[in-house]
């Protein structure tokens, strides 16, 4: 039974809790490097949707992932009180994390192939990510869902983002000087 059209059937009631499917870290790192960054904005509009669910926000979830450089501290905020009230002990600087985030995709502006450090700008998603993950796992209103391989949509991000990389890579090391 479906308790949210908006939510696109990702939240299913079971046993009076709603399940949420679960994204594992080394997963997301592999997405986030195969689409170039642009699973984390996927990633922060999901977060950002559940809040909106779970708290009954008035915001755009869609607005507030691809205007992350305005919204990803409170986001990784948010996260961390949920966390924290779903048993986390352990506790990360958001404003760091962001600041950090922000600082390594300013990168993405430097000459080739130098502008794939930016990529590396995963590594502040780890903690909130990971803190994500807790929070649903031991909440008493959700259950997490993992899928343990990658689903279909996961599947597709991988073969366009593998064939973008090919091109990509090509592109970095193909002189035509050369031949």
């Amino acid at each position: 039974m479906e308790t949210n059209v908006a939510l696109d059937s990702e939240l299913l009631e079971d046993n009076g809790k709603i399940e949420i499917e679960l994204i594992d870290f080394p997963k997301f790192v592999l997405l986030y490097f195969l689409s170039f960054g642009l699973y984390g904005v996927w990633w922060m509009y999901t977060s950002w949707r559940l809040f909106k669910e779970k708290e009954s926000l008035d915001i755009m979830p869609a607005a507030r992932a691809i205007f992350s450089i305005f919204f990803l501290y409170s986001l990784f905020e948010k996260i961390q009180n949920f966390a924290k009230s779903n048993g986390w002990l352990k506790s990360y600087s958001s404003g760091a994390l962001f600041a950090g985030f922000v600082i390594v995709s300013i990168l993405s502006r430097l000459p080739d192939p130098f502008w794939l450090v930016a990529l590396m700008a995963f590594i502040f998603f780890i903690q909130p990510v990971t803190a994500f993950n807790f929070a649903i796992e031991n909440s008493s209103r959700y259950k997490a869902k993992n899928t343990g391989g990658l689903t279909g949509g996961q599947i597709a991000i991988a073969i366009i983002g593998g064939i973008l990389w090919i091109v990509i890579l090509l592109g970095l090391f193909y002189n035509p000087e050369e031949y």
